[in-house]
């Protein structure tokens, strides 16, 4: 099978497309054939050296997949061969990845696909999306009609967070680096976006939300923990994002006095029941119209290096050139690629 793979960490040049042999089917596993994968930030930091875990040799990258079951193991009784799936929490924890045809994987990590939904939507969907229903509904518990701050509207987990919140009935309140991108927000259901790069945040988002927000979702790496808990209201709960080596001051008198809660989390870190039943609220919410897929572009498997190029780009180097997702697909998939 081809597949998408590091014989050692390094730079994405370090990644090799080629040949693998494909996994057997283990008594409790399935097999999936898979059409989509995408890129995480996390996907990265492992290729690069990221010492979290041993790997295997050669260890094959990514987390994400979407795709058909070819293969299911004696002891499997939830799933069938022929049903669509999606899923995350792949190439984690010292688990091989899914830039490959066929992927081997605890069916406990699979879900299946809502009638209508491609392989492409739930592939570029499954890692930030259950990370932002995990963080918005089991960390914030986020209520209807509350009102919540989300950076970066069109990026990945931002993206999903706007669209849950406004699903919930929640004010959105988010930002945008350019008039396009500002566009889209809007389009995704955001109801109030600040152009930062044309207007005072600060200013803006005191008058938008002059007694604060009740959730303030972090994306930066490196937060202004000042100007995000001045931000909040009392009793606010606030969802950070940030880079494993972030060390920023925190303004420990302003939070504690404002009765305000700080929640940090890994979504690969939760377990398996927690995340399905994420899944089931993103299918609901996919097959209703309410979640849609943000895509910035669509390659071929076999350029998985330029993908980690651009992401890196993207994540490390705040060169802010991708609105949503890089989604990659094999030969197994039904679409054209595209740029």
């Amino acid at each position: 099978m081809k597949a998408a793979y590091i014989r050692q960490p390094g730079p994405p040049d370090s990644i090799e497309y080629g040949d693998l042999p494909a996994p057997q089917c283990g008594p409790g596993q399935i097999l999936v054939q898979v059409s989509a994968v995408s890129v995480n930030p996390i996907d990265t930091y492992i290729r690069g050296g990221a010492n979290y875990w041993p790997l295997p040799n050669p260890f094959i990258i990514g987390c994400d997949f979407a795709g058909t079951i070819v293969e299911v193991g004696r002891e499997v009784q939830t799933h069938h061969v022929g049903q669509r799936v999606w899923g995350s929490n792949q190439g984690l924890l010292g688990r091989q990845g899914t830039f490959a045809e066929i992927i081997a994987i605890d069916p406990k990590w699979a879900y299946p696909t809502s009638e209508g939904a491609t392989d492409r939507d739930m592939a570029a969907i499954a890692l930030v999306g259950i990370t932002a229903h995990l963080g918005l509904f089991s960390r914030a518990q986020l209520k209807p009609k509350e009102l919540i701050f989300v950076r970066g509207g069109t990026g990945g987990v931002s993206s999903m967070v706007l669209q849950m919140a406004k699903a919930v009935g929640a004010t959105v309140i988010t930002t945008a680096g350019s008039p396009e991108k500002a566009t889209r927000c809007r389009e995704l259901g955001a109801d109030h976006v600040i152009e930062y790069n044309r207007e005072s945040l600060a200013d803006r988002l005191k008058e938008l939300a002059p007694e604060g927000v009740q959730v303030f979702w972090e994306t930066l790496r490196d937060p202004d923990f000042d100007f995000a808990v001045g931000a909040m209201a009392p009793n606010a709960r606030m969802i950070l994002m940030a880079g494993r080596d972030a060390r920023p001051p925190f303004p420990v008198g302003p939070f504690y006095v404002k009765g305000c809660s700080l929640h940090g989390f890994a979504m690969f870190k939760e377990s398996a029941e927690s995340q399905a039943a994420s899944a089931a609220d993103i299918n609901h919410w996919v097959r209703t119209g309410l979640l849609r897929s943000q895509i910035d572009r669509v390659l071929p498997l076999q350029d998985a290096a330029e993908a980690h190029r651009l992401q890196e780009q993207h994540t490390l180097q705040k060169n802010s050139s991708l609105a949503g997702k890089i989604v990659l697909e094999t030969n197994h998939s039904n679409h054209e690629y595209h740029g």
